[in-house]
Protein backbone atom coordinates (compact mmCIF):
# COMPACT_ATOMS: atom_id res chain seq x y z
CA UNK A 1 0.00 0.00 0.00
CA UNK A 2 1.37 3.43 -0.88
CA UNK A 3 1.20 6.52 1.62
CA UNK A 4 -1.21 9.02 0.74
CA UNK A 5 1.36 11.72 0.81
CA UNK A 6 3.20 10.13 -1.76
CA UNK A 7 0.39 9.11 -4.47
CA UNK A 8 -0.29 12.99 -4.22
CA UNK A 9 2.87 14.99 -5.58
CA UNK A 10 0.97 17.91 -6.18
CA UNK A 11 -1.79 20.17 -7.31
CA UNK A 12 -1.79 21.24 -11.03
CA UNK A 13 -2.96 24.99 -11.59
CA UNK A 14 -3.31 25.98 -14.79
CA UNK A 15 -6.20 28.10 -16.18
CA UNK A 16 -8.51 25.29 -17.36
CA UNK A 17 -7.89 23.58 -13.93
CA UNK A 18 -8.99 27.24 -11.89
CA UNK A 19 -11.81 27.01 -14.36
CA UNK A 20 -12.52 23.19 -13.47
CA UNK A 21 -12.63 24.08 -9.47
CA UNK A 22 -15.83 26.51 -9.74
CA UNK A 23 -17.87 22.79 -10.43
CA UNK A 24 -15.91 20.93 -7.85
CA UNK A 25 -13.08 19.62 -9.94
CA UNK A 26 -9.65 19.55 -8.45
CA UNK A 27 -6.51 18.38 -10.88
CA UNK A 28 -3.80 16.95 -9.44
CA UNK A 29 -0.15 15.07 -10.54
CA UNK A 30 -0.78 11.67 -9.04
CA UNK A 31 2.08 8.37 -8.84
CA UNK A 32 2.79 5.99 -12.30
CA UNK A 33 1.44 3.07 -9.95
CA UNK A 34 -1.87 4.99 -8.73
CA UNK A 35 -5.12 3.94 -9.09
CA UNK A 36 -8.25 5.76 -8.98
CA UNK A 37 -9.73 3.91 -5.41
CA UNK A 38 -6.03 5.14 -3.96
CA UNK A 39 -6.17 8.35 -5.48
CA UNK A 40 -9.89 8.44 -4.21
CA UNK A 41 -8.82 7.73 -0.75
CA UNK A 42 -5.50 9.64 -0.75
CA UNK A 43 -7.51 12.71 -1.49
CA UNK A 44 -9.96 11.68 1.08
CA UNK A 45 -7.47 11.46 3.59
CA UNK A 46 -5.37 14.37 2.94
CA UNK A 47 -8.00 17.01 2.18
CA UNK A 48 -10.57 15.65 4.88
CA UNK A 49 -13.56 15.56 1.46
CA UNK A 50 -16.12 13.21 -0.31
CA UNK A 51 -14.96 12.01 -3.45
CA UNK A 52 -17.55 11.49 -5.73
CA UNK A 53 -15.55 10.72 -8.83
CA UNK A 54 -12.26 10.19 -10.24
CA UNK A 55 -11.08 10.09 -13.87
CA UNK A 56 -7.33 9.38 -14.13
CA UNK A 57 -5.23 10.70 -17.22
CA UNK A 58 -1.75 9.46 -18.76
CA UNK A 59 -0.23 12.09 -20.25
CA UNK A 60 2.87 11.12 -22.63
CA UNK A 61 5.88 12.22 -22.44
CA UNK A 62 7.75 13.56 -25.90
CA UNK A 63 11.04 11.89 -26.92
CA UNK A 64 13.96 14.12 -26.59
CA UNK A 65 17.50 13.83 -28.51
CA UNK A 66 20.75 15.37 -27.12
CA UNK A 67 23.35 15.74 -29.24
CA UNK A 68 25.61 14.63 -26.90
CA UNK A 69 23.70 11.14 -25.93
CA UNK A 70 21.96 10.19 -29.68
CA UNK A 71 22.01 6.32 -28.11
CA UNK A 72 20.16 7.30 -24.67
CA UNK A 73 16.76 9.50 -25.74
CA UNK A 74 14.99 11.04 -22.89
CA UNK A 75 11.45 11.61 -22.05
CA UNK A 76 10.16 15.06 -21.04
CA UNK A 77 6.74 16.24 -20.37
CA UNK A 78 5.59 12.45 -18.98
CA UNK A 79 2.93 12.56 -16.51
CA UNK A 80 -0.14 10.91 -14.82
CA UNK A 81 -2.97 13.48 -13.99
CA UNK A 82 -6.45 12.68 -11.81
CA UNK A 83 -9.43 14.78 -11.85
CA UNK A 84 -11.01 15.16 -8.69
CA UNK A 85 -14.71 15.74 -8.07
CA UNK A 86 -15.71 16.65 -4.80
CA UNK A 87 -19.21 16.70 -3.51
CA UNK A 88 -21.39 19.55 -3.24
CA UNK A 89 -20.20 22.01 -0.79
CA UNK A 90 -16.83 20.10 0.02
CA UNK A 91 -13.59 22.24 -1.25
CA UNK A 92 -10.00 22.32 -1.17
CA UNK A 93 -8.10 25.64 0.25
CA UNK A 94 -5.54 25.96 -1.98
CA UNK A 95 -3.00 28.61 -0.64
Amino acid sequence: MIKPENIIKGVRVTEKAANAQVSNKYTFVVADDANAIAISQAVEKLFKVTVEKVNVINAKGKVKLSRMRKANPGVKGKMKKAIVTLKAGDAIELA
